[in-house]
C-alpha cells in the first residue's frame, strides 16, 4: 500500500488544526449570546423594560455560530449525508464519490458564494447599511462579511477533505475516520 507523502499529511494536519481552532474561538461566540438572551429575559420579564438592542444581538450571534461553525462541522463529519447508503460502501467507493462532490460541486459553488457575498459585505460597508429590523439600527456589514469568510473556512477545510477523499479513493484507506453522529 502507498504510504501518503508527509507534505499531504502535514498539510492536512496542519489544516485540521486551524478548523478545530477556529472552530474553538467559534464556540466561545456562546457565552455573549447566552448573557444578552438573558439580560433580555431578565429585563423583559422582571423589570418590564425589554431592550432595543437584544433582537439583533442574537440574531447576529447566532447566525455567525452557525455560519462559522459549518468548517468545524465539515471537518467533524457533522454535515448531513444519505448514510442509509454511504456507510455500505466501501472506503475506496466512499473516496471516489467524496472526491468527485468535492471538485465538482464543493470548489465551485463555494467560489460563486465567495464572490456574490463578498460583492454584498464590501457593497454593505462602502454604503454603512444598517439593518432595519429595529429601532437601534445597527450597522450590517459586519454581519454580512460573515458569509465570505466562511466561504473562506469552507473552502480551506474543503482542501483538507479533498486529499482525505482522493487518498481514500486511491488507496482503500482512510487518513482519518469520522465517527458517526447519531441523533
Amino acid at each position: 500500500m502507498a504510504e501518503p507523502s508527509q507534505g499531504m499529511v502535514k498539510l492536512v494536519r496542519a489544516v485540521d488544526r486551524f478548523t478545530d481552532a477556529t472552530g474553538t474561538i467559534v464556540a466561545w461566540l456562546n457565552v455573549p449570546l447566552v448573557l444578552a438572551v438573558s439580560y433580555e429575559v431578565i429585563s423583559r420579564y422582571v423589570f418590564n423594560m425589554p431592550t432595543e438592542w437584544a433582537f439583533d444581538v442574537t440574531y447576529m450571534l447566532y447566525g455567525t455560530i452557525f455560519m462559522l461553525g459549518s468548517a468545524y462541522a465539515l471537518h467533524k463529519g457533522a454535515h448531513i449525508r444519505t448514510d442509509f447508503f454511504f456507510e455500505r460502501w466501501s472506503v475506496r467507493t466512499k473516496g471516489t464519490i467524496d472526491s468527485v462532490a468535492y471538485i465538482v460541486f464543493f470548489f465551485p459553488a463555494l467560489a460563486v458564494l465567495l464572490a456574490v457575498s463578498g460583492s454584498e459585505a464590501w457593497y454593505s460597508y462602502s454604503i454603512m447599511e444598517t439593518s432595519e429590523q429595529t429601532t437601534w439600527r445597527p450597522i450590517l456589514w459586519p454581519f454580512k462579511a460573515v458569509v465570505p469568510l466562511t466561504c473562506l473556512l469552507l473552502i480551506i477545510q474543503g482542501v483538507s477533505e479533498a486529499i482525505k477523499s482522493v487518498y481514500a479513493a486511491r488507496t482503500g484507506i482512510e487518513l482519518e475516520h469520522k465517527e458517526k453522529v447519531e441523533i
